[in-house]
């Protein structure tokens, strides 16, 4: 079973900053890609960005290319995802989890990861 612990979450102004942080447990996080979504309320669940294995490739959701980074400490069994340049849009909670398979670039739906964290809330105002 693996339990996936986001948190960073919290209020902040437009065009600040932001660190989550996602810490996995077991021993098998650096086998799978790992991936961000965020849901706003009264919206549905949204990809943001995805990260490969070995940290190598990452993806991003338009809305926040250029702004928004994913990483990854293997060592650490965590994933991060630092957020610049926050919006009032941007406000959600924000959800890691786990691809569904291992060692392929990682999907952007909902149905390709099988592991989810609890969530964290984060609040842009304006």
């Amino acid at each position: 079973q693996v339990q996936l612990v986001e948190s960073g979450g919290g209020l902040v102004q437009a065009r600040g900053s932001l660190r989550l942080s996602c810490a996995a447990s077991g021993r098998t996080f650096d086998m799978y890609p790992m991936g961000w979504f965020r849901q706003a309320p009264g919206k549905e669940r949204e990809f943001v960005a995805s990260i490969t294995r070995s940290g190598g490739n990452t993806n991003y959701a338009d809305s926040v290319k250029g702004r928004f980074t994913i990483s990854r400490d293997n060592a650490k069994n965590t994933v991060y995802l630092q957020m610049n340049s926050l919006k009032p849009e941007d406000t959600a909670v924000y959800y890691c989890a786990r691809h569904r398979q291992r060692a392929v670039l990682p999907g952007s739906k909902i149905y390709d990861y099988d592991y989810w964290g609890q969530g964290t809330q984060v609040t842009v105002s304006s």
